[in-house]
């Protein structure tokens, strides 16, 4: 529990509310919501997905290296695990030999970067990376992938890393979800830790999205001279 405003608030409570402008500021990120309002490309879906794999391959072994760890374990479910469904993707996006089509961007380096640096033998700034994400990803990205799907004709092709078959009631297990962040035996220090990390993976995620829209913006400039 932390205290804020001299009151006692769950954690999960006061790392949404820290969070909130952070996340709000990410997900209005030029790209994204020239992507979400119908002014962006085929090719610019399919440049997201191919820095999601870089991102989620990272994370998700990370999650292996974490599986016994008594505090990252609660998190760790297969229902989550993104990197076959990204997969999938990829080839019916580009094709089989997508993997040598694609490439990290800066952001996507830095983003990894820290991932490695943090979440392979930190706990909390394991959950911190895992929370930012995957909570993300079933709140907002079921939304995405429906109009992905639409804008672009995809039908149940393409989206499949925002399907969680798994998953049948995505706002039960992110209350679950909460409740396992509230029973974290983190201190106040520790907490903190925690939610200066969240906020640093939101700018990781915004920097991403700058990084993308000035990769298509050289991109034009290159087909046009």
């Amino acid at each position: 529990m932390l205290t804020v405003m001299a009151e006692l608030v769950p954690f999960s409570t006061a790392l949404r509310e820290r969070s909130r402008n952070a996340h709000s500021g990410s997900e209005g990120a030029g790209f994204m919501s020239d992507l979400m309002r119908g002014n962006g490309t085929r090719d610019d879906y399919v440049a997201l997905v191919a820095q999601h794999w870089f991102i989620y391959e990272t994370l998700e072994a990370a999650a292996d290296a974490m599986r016994d760890d008594p505090i990252a374990a609660p998190f760790i479910t297969e229902k989550l695990t993104r990197l076959p469904a990204l997969e999938a993707d990829l080839a019916y996006l580009i094709g089989d030999d997508w993997r040598s089509r694609i490439t990290p961007l800066p952001a996507t380096e830095r983003y990894v970067a820290r991932i490695e640096e943090v979440a392979s033998t930190w706990p909390g700034g394991f959950v911190a990376h895992h929370y930012t994400r995957y909570l993300g990803d079933l709140s907002g990205g079921q939304f995405i992938g429906k109009i992905m799907a639409r804008q672009f004709e995809l039908g149940s092709n393409g989206i499949g890393f925002y399907v969680f078959d798994e998953i049948a009631d995505p706002a039960a297990f992110k209350d679950v979800y909460r409740e396992q962040l509230d029973a974290a035996p983190w201190d106040a220090v520790e907490a903190e830790r925690v939610i200066d990390e969240v906020l640093l993976a939101y700018q990781f995620n915004t920097d991403l999205f700058v990084n993308l829209a000035a990769a298509k913006a050289e991109a034009s400039t290159a087909t046009v001279a």
